[in-house]
């Protein structure tokens, strides 16, 4: 399975910056056999930068997306309207969305059907806040998060994000025993509840990822790749990301023939 490595511009980026988004499609295409990558520019960007990077290995990815197709709902877009513009995935419940938006686990799930309706992949977020975390049950909080936000029905084509949210933009991590600990309970959660498809779903670990500890973060066992904040703004360092991937790629796959 191919590192998946999602870069999140939030609200980023202007006309000006597609140079930037051509830069990463087209240097992302030495690493494709090994990493998957997907970018989510602001909406005024989307289309254009679809448009522009059309047959190159770079998927785009909508930020938030309504659980409504249409309606009277100011502000908001749909998941088909993420579709239409060239998205093939969308992130819901990122934890800015839930903290900023009020989001609960019920609206998240619903979006994330939203995203089924419209053939595109949610990319569902979950974690702890600082006080869960420091109350002694983050465990438990996630697990929760993972069982409410996650829909039923086949886990195929669902990707599922785990963010501390107190790592979010702050420059710090867990440690990487804290992560493999939570990615083993949540790998454990899908397969309890989807059998062995639960195997195949994505976790990916987003939270303060960048080039200094991408290695160490991507080779813990059951981390399928990551989320990326400010250092996809720029394609020199977003590409340094994608780069450490892929040596991880290969790496575990030479371990798995051996």
């Amino acid at each position: 399975m191919r590192k998946l490595i999602i870069g999140n511009w939030k609200m980023n980026g202007l006309s000006s910056d597609l140079d930037e988004i051509g830069k990463i499609a087209e240097g992302i295409a030495e690493f494709s056999d090994r990493v998957e990558v997907m970018l989510c520019p602001p909406m005024t960007l989307l289309e254009r930068a679809a448009a522009r990077c059309r047959g190159s290995d770079l998927k785009f990815c909508g930020q938030n997306c309504h659980f409504d197709p249409r309606g009277s709902h100011t502000g908001e877009v749909s998941a088909e309207m993420l579709a239409d513009a060239g998205a093939s995935a969308v992130l819901v419940g990122h934890s800015e969305r839930r903290i900023d938006s009020s989001e609960d686990h019920d609206m998240v799930r619903l979006k994330a059907e939203a995203a089924r309706r419209a053939n595109i992949i949610p990319i569902i977020c979950i974690g702890e806040s600082e006080h869960e975390r420091e109350s002694g049950y983050p465990v438990e909080t996630v697990m929760y998060s993972l069982r409410v936000s996650v829909p039923d029905g086949s886990p195929s084509h669902v990707v599922v994000g785990y963010e501390p949210a107190w790592a979010i933009g702050t420059g710090r991590t867990p440690m990487e025993d804290d992560i493999a600990t939570m990615h083993a309970h949540i790998r454990r959660g899908l397969i309890d509840r989807f059998g062995e498809s639960g195997r195949l779903v994505r976790v990916l670990y987003g939270g303060s990822l960048n080039l200094k500890n991408a290695d160490g973060i991507l080779a813990i066992p059951d981390v399928d790749g990551g989320l990326v904040g400010g250092a996809s703004l720029k394609a020199e360092s977003f590409l340094a990301v994608i780069a450490a991937a892929a040596n991880v790629a290969s790496l575990q796959s030479a371990r798995s023939v051996v």
